[in-house]
């Protein structure tokens, strides 16, 4: 069944903060975060972490990609929890010490603060209004990696796609999958958005591997958290469809249009993003995204 709120999901697993772009913890001999988030939403991430470990710290953050709404809240949760460790891939690590990048998410995240505020009924005192900071990358991880956690190992998959440094996290003992955007993200029409970047053909083929894997609770970017294994294999196989007929579609617009890919952006957008009324990406972040996915494809139209 899809779980769309915070709490406990079920084998000692917690949504955190705010369902639609949470934070995650696996509790256990030694407790772990997947994701941090918003910069706005730390304080929530924080005190529902709290209220499921008690005294108890994480240990380290687990962070699948340097995007500002999945490491946004990263030094705000370093600062509430000494000690905790940040660990991603070799290429996030990179990024991070770009200051070009640093400035982007300064940007997103203070515009995105007002869809935090006005998506949901939060406590506006709940909110955190400093602005993002840069956090450094303590342990580098990279695919074939186990990261032994005393009752439970995290083993590391690479699966670039949407993003270049995109990593995805597989705890076997628990059949948990923490992919986020590697796995597309069901919204909230229902609509599965494909999540494509950088490559459409790796996203395509490491789609496929983690649909491979035995998976209870799956973990995709936003809005839901999917539970039960038929579950979560009908969404992997709508998310596969859904990546072709979206390739599909903007290569038949890009010829409509004559390569013209502001002209596709615009059309899609009118046709996937005004058109949905609920709880949705800032418009600044959907059409950067959406701008890179139709140059990708029309890049390889022109390769192929």
């Amino acid at each position: 069944m899809p779980f769309r709120t915070t709490g406990l999901v079920g084998n000692n697993f917690y949504v955190l903060g705010i369902p639609w772009s949470a934070s995650y913890l696996l509790d256990g001999k030694r407790p772990v975060l997947f994701e941090s988030g918003f910069s706005c939403a730390g304080r929530l991430y924080e005190e529902t972490a709290r209220t499921a470990l008690g005294d108890r710290l994480p240990e380290i953050l687990f962070l699948t990609h340097v995007h500002y709404d999945h490491c946004g809240a990263t030094d705000y949760l370093k600062r509430a929890f000494p000690g905790l460790k940040v660990a991603a891939s070799r290429r996030a690590a990179a990024i991070m010490e770009r200051p070009n990048a640093h400035k982007l998410m300064m940007e997103l995240s203070r515009n995105a603060l007002s869809l935090v505020d006005s998506a949901d009924p939060i406590d506006p005192s709940k909110l955190v209004t400093e602005p993002f900071r840069p956090f450094g990358i303590d342990i580098i991880v990279d695919e074939g990696q186990t990261v032994e956690l005393g009752d439970a190992t995290v083993q590391v998959l690479a699966t670039p796609g949407h993003t270049r440094d995109m990593l995805s996290f597989y705890i076997p003992e628990k059949r948990i999958l923490v992919a986020t955007e590697s796995t597309g993200c069901q919204d909230r029409t229902g609509r599965i958005i494909s999540e494509f970047l950088v490559d459409y053909d790796a996203y395509l083929s490491n789609l496929k591997r983690l649909a491979s894997l035995p998976v209870d609770i799956l973990c995709q970017g936003h809005h839901v958290v999917w539970v039960g294994e038929d579950e979560v294999r009908n969404f992997f196989s709508r998310s596969l469809e859904a990546a072709e007929r979206f390739r599909e579609k903007v290569e038949r617009l890009l010829k409509e249009d004559e390569g013209s890919i502001d002209r596709v952006v615009a059309r899609v957008k009118a046709e996937e993003y005004d058109t949905n009324t609920l709880v949705k990406q800032p418009e600044a972040a959907y059409l950067l995204n959406l701008q890179t996915q139709v140059a990708h494809l029309a890049g390889r139209m022109r390769e192929g």
